[in-house]
Formats: structure tokens, C-alpha cells, sequence
């Protein structure tokens, strides 16, 4: 029963979800108009907006002007879904669930616009930053780094600091990095391309909030992999796409998922093959 209503709350948050993706790279707003038809505008009825379901009864196509519905929506309805049932098979009804349902759903909606728009709204990180700092007080951040360096200057921070000072400091990591490399590609580039926009840097920015420093770099060197392991594969298939703007924050966005639910394990494990502890 428990998972049942995660799948079901997920599936009416997966179509919040699509509103926003949907409408804040244009900067509109996410309360009005009621949704519609992007063709021919006319309001969706209630019958209709049942998520996954009244897509597939109207077989993917507005009940109006039958122009075709993109598959994303159920799409993002179902991944949103199948999230908090893992959410909730991994951390049970806790703090650390709605940690984990807060970050997840943020990064769902930015794995889509910059999928489809190349766009990171800061309508989306910046108050997830917010809340990244405030859950940091109530559920202890990933701070060794911080504490170990503390520790050696013969400091013993409160365990509520220790974790806003891990938050910040992971944040500082992510973003800063990304900030850094994004640099050295602009200014040595011989176009001044833009190698990473700022979206990229806010969205570390982000994750560093919520995951700590250990965890950011592990979300970093896992989207970088994967997405360089499919542009190889893609560009290797098709060289057409070798000038293609891949999303690297779609990429960072699906590592991040991952590292917020499995990633802890998997840190451990390596700290223990590497004999650090």
C-alpha cells in the first residue's frame, strides 16, 4: 500500500512537473492559464489531465484539434512515479525521503528543459538552494572533508553547523569547479565559445547544497562519464552529430538521481576497496 501512494503521488507530481518544464524556459508562469492545448489553446479538461491514463485513452492526441501530445508528459509522469517508489523503498517514510523527493523532482525538471530547451531556469536552482540549505539543518550533510580539516585545528563545530558548513562547502566545489573549467574553455578556446553556461554552474550549485562535497564530485565525475561514453557512441553512429549542443545538465540531472539514493553505498564501498577505511 505504501508504494502505491508513492506511484500515485508521483504521477500527480509528474504532471506539475510537466507544467513547469514545459513553461518556465519561456519565463511563464506555472499557476496561469490553466493548462492547455499548446496548438490550438483550448483549456484541457479535468477528464483529460489524468496523468498517463488520458493520454493513452486519447492516444496521444489533444481531444480538439488532434494535433499529436509528446510522449514526454507520461513520460515524465511515470519517471517521477517510479522515483518516489525507490525513494520509499530506500529511505521509508522519513526526513530523508522528502529530502530525496524534494532533490529528485527538482532535477527532474531540470533533465527536461535543458533536454528540450538547453535551459537551467534559476526559478528552479535558486530555490533549491534555498531548500538545500534549510533540509541541511534537519538531516546531517556528508561534511568529512570539513571535519577532518577542523579537527586538525583542534575544532569541534556543533553537528547542526558542521552540516551547513559540508552544504556550503559542497556547493562551493560543484559550482566553483564548473565556474573554473567553464572559464579555462571560454578563455583558451580560439572562438570564445561558451563551453558551460551558467546554468550548469547554478545547478552544481545546487546539487552541492544538498549532497556535500564527496557526493558532488561523485555526481561530477558520473554525469561527465555517462555523458561522454553516449556522445561517443551517438557521434560514432552518426558523425552528423558531432556539432551537437549535447545537455550536459540532462546528464548531471540523471547522475545526480542516482547519487542521492545509491550514491552513499557506493562512496563507502570505494573508501573501503581504497583502504581508507
Amino acid at each position: 500500500m505504501p508504494y502505491a501512494l508513492a506511484a500515485i503521488f508521483g504521477l500527480i507530481f509528474g504532471s506539475f512537473l510537466n507544467v513547469c518544464i514545459s513553461r518556465l524556459p519561456a519565463g511563464e508562469s506555472i499557476v496561469r492559464p490553466r493548462s492547455h492545448c499548446p496548438r490550438c489553446g483550448h483549456p484541457i479538461r479535468w477528464y483529460d489531465n489524468v496523468p498517463v491514463l488520458s493520454y493513452a485513452l486519447l492516444g496521444g492526441r489533444c481531444r480538439d484539434c488532434r494535433v499529436r501530445i509528446s510522449a514526454l508528459y507520461p513520460l515524465v509522469e511515470i519517471l517521477t512515479a517510479g522515483y518516489l517508489v525507490l525513494d520509499y523503498a530506500v529511505n521509508g517514510l522519513s526526513v530523508e525521503f522528502v529530502k530525496a523527493a524534494v532533490f529528485g523532482m527538482l532535477l527532474l525538471v531540470v533533465i527536461f528543459t535543458d533536454l528540450r530547451d538547453r535551459s537551467i531556469p534559476h526559478v528552479v536552482t535558486i530555490p533549491g538552494i534555498v531548500l538545500g540549505l534549510l533540509l541541511s539543518l534537519a538531516l546531517p550533510v556528508d561534511a568529512r572533508p570539513m571535519d577532518w580539516i577542523l579537527r586538525r585545528w583542534e575544532m569541534s563545530p556543533a553537528p547542526g553547523f558542521l552540516s551547513l558548513l559540508g552544504s556550503v562547502t559542497g556547493a562551493l566545489v560543484g559550482g566553483g569547479l564548473f565556474y573554473a573549467i567553464g572559464e579555462v574553455f571560454y578563455r583558451v578556446g580560439g572562438r570564445k565559445k561558451e563551453y558551460l553556461g551558467f546554468g550548469d554552474v547554478m545547478l552544481m550549485l545546487m546539487v552541492g547544497i544538498f549532497l556535500g562535497a564527496p557526493l558532488t564530485l561523485m555526481t561530477m565525475l558520473l554525469g561527465s562519464l555517462g555523458g561522454s561514453v553516449l556522445a561517443l557512441i551517438a557521434i560514432r553512429a552518426k558523425p552528423e552529430l558531432r556539432e551537437y549542443q549535447w545537455p550536459y545538465g540532462s546528464f548531471l540531472g540523471a547522475a545526480g538521481l542516482y547519487v542521492i539514493l545509491g550514491g552513499r553505498g557506493l562512496f563507502e564501498a570505494y573508501l573501503h576497496w581504497s583502504g581508507v577505511r
